[in-house]
């Protein structure tokens, strides 16, 4: 399994995901770690069987067990944050931005990588699941720590296109599912 035979899996009609995936991960001038990072922490969080099937087994190889495991956490830290923080945001009533979170988030100050790769995975899935107070809060901090504009749009370029790349894996996986025939 691989990024070529996912790229191989996406429909005629959907070309232009197909080459744009071929474009983000294999023609990205970002670090291996940051690149496989992101790439992981998006195949996560598009929730796609098949794109995490695929994607996953090319970013174990390239990322040490420690970038491995904090490219799952930033997934998993901000499948929660996302919705807890885009929640608030969306509530008329500001008070709600007052109150204590009191959600466990240590991941976040000890991710067990540098601080700016995790905050760029946490960037990214910021983007897949729509969190822009979260996508803000990231992006202060990896401007803050030196990151150029074009290194963080890499990153959400990598989410879209992995985000998309899901969306119609799956529609195209359900359709199957409905045209074949019973029994």
């Amino acid at each position: 399994m691989s990024l070529d035979e996912l790229k191989a899996s996406v429909p005629d009609y959907a070309k232009d995901l197909k080459l744009n995936l071929g474009s983000v991960i294999g023609n990205s001038e970002l670090p291996q770690q940051q690149l496989w990072g992101t790439v992981l922490a998006c195949a996560i969080a598009s929730r796609s069987p098949k794109v995490l099937r695929e994607l996953e087994p090319e970013a174990r190889t390239n990322l040490s067990p420690e970038a491995y495991t904090a490219a799952k956490s930033a997934a998993a830290v901000m499948a929660m944050n996302n919705v807890f923080y885009r929640t608030r945001h969306l509530l008329s009533d500001p008070e709600y931005g007052t109150l204590r979170a009191g959600l466990r988030m240590n991941v976040i100050g000890n991710p067990g990588v540098e601080k700016v790769d995790f905050e760029l995975w946490s960037l990214a899935v910021s983007a897949i699941n729509g969190c822009g107070q979260c996508l803000d809060s990231h992006e202060q901090v990896l401007r803050k720590a030196g990151v150029d504009r074009e290194t963080i749009q890499e990153a959400f370029k990598i989410a879209a296109v992995i985000q998309a790349v899901g969306t119609t894996l799956d529609a195209e996986a359900a359709l199957t599912a409905v045209a074949a025939p019973a029994g």
